[in-house]
């Protein structure tokens, strides 16, 4: 059966707040947790950003689900310190943490100085990243001088068994060069076709009989209006082209961006809806995928509600 994860948004919420609802996801039939790595939020009112490494050492440790998370080794988080917090994190709850690695976001990543580098470089980089960090918590010593250096780096805390390190993508060509390396995917809730196309070419170029999981942005409240309003204040920043959310580094950028969207724009990218059976609906169209794993990102601030409505209406039905 598929997994149905709950994503805990470091953009949105403080980590206290985190760590209650997922504590409140398991307590409701969510099978796994999930959360990103960020710096910034995508704007002002989203207003948080917690350590994400960090955060885990506590919420695994208060709940008892898989849990998952998606980074990008880079210069803001060297790939052998990175294979070091996965290993740590696995050795204190082991077999219960799967790791996306991407290419990146300005938004996270140039806050080091350093320069922000094309798609094709950051593409380069996170295969040597993902290369370092598999052979390190293998038990080998690494050496590395391409896109990222390491020298004679070695693990001495390593878990009893690797987690699964997916590749993070969302278009088509990204997933097709992913197939061969990454030991599975995970993208994001495009329109049915487009996901379709993105999936198979992931298993075109190499992932078949891979994992494939599916982060969902939803926007779920007891009234309609509530729904839209709450996605449109939220996650209006987020529905842009993905070479374009890449590359704006200032939340000031993406409200600027945002400054013409409008409610209805968002449904290209979010599925809004107060009609439990509507999501539902659409959830059970990406379970027909084959996907392995849904990811629930309620985008709007009521979590709560969204937590114990889904789980007495529809994860039943999932």
């Amino acid at each position: 059966m598929a997994q149905i994860a709950y994503h805990a948004s470091h953009e949105q919420f403080s980590p206290s707040e985190l760590l209650s609802y997922a504590q409140m996801a398991e307590e409701a039939g969510f099978t796994a947790i999930h959360s990103s790595d960020h710096f910034q939020p995508w704007s002002e009112r989203q207003g948080e950003s917690g350590h994400v490494f960090s955060w885990l050492g506590a919420a695994m440790q208060a709940c008892k689900l898989p849990f998952g998370l998606i980074c990008a080794p880079g210069p803001r988080h060297h790939p052998a310190v990175t294979a070091q917090a996965i290993a740590t994190l696995t050795d204190l709850s082991p077999e219960r943490l799967w790791v996306a690695l991407g290419s990146g976001e300005a938004i996270n990543e140039r806050i080091t100085g350093q320069p922000w580098p094309s798609k094709a470089i950051r593409n380069e980089r996170l295969l040597e990243s993902f290369h370092i960090i598999r052979r390190l918590l293998d038990g080998e010593t690494v050496t590395c001088h391409g896109r990222v250096c390491t020298d004679e780096a070695r693990l001495y805390t390593r878990p009893p068994k690797r987690p699964l390190l997916l590749g993070a993508a969302i278009t088509e060509e990204t997933a097709h060069w992913m197939g061969s390396w990454a030991e599975g995917l995970l993208t994001i809730n495009h329109p049915l076709e487009k996901l379709e196309r993105v999936i198979k070419q992931f298993r075109v170029g190499g992932g078949d009989g891979k994992p494939v999981f599916v982060k969902v942005q939803i926007s779920y409240s007891r009234s309609e209006s509530a729904a839209y309003a709450g996605a449109f204040d939220q996650w209006r920043t987020n529905i842009f082209d993905s070479s374009v959310l890449a590359d704006l580094w200032k939340p000031e950028q993406f409200e600027a961006l945002a400054k013409f969207v409008e409610p209805k724009d968002l449904e290209q990218a979010v599925n809004i809806s107060s009609d439990p059976r509507q999501h539902e609906v659409w959830l059970k169209s990406y379970l027909a995928l084959g996907v392995d794993c849904l990811i629930l990102h309620n985008v709007n601030r009521e979590q709560a509600a969204f937590i114990e409505d889904f789980g007495r209406a529809v994860l039943p039905k999932l």
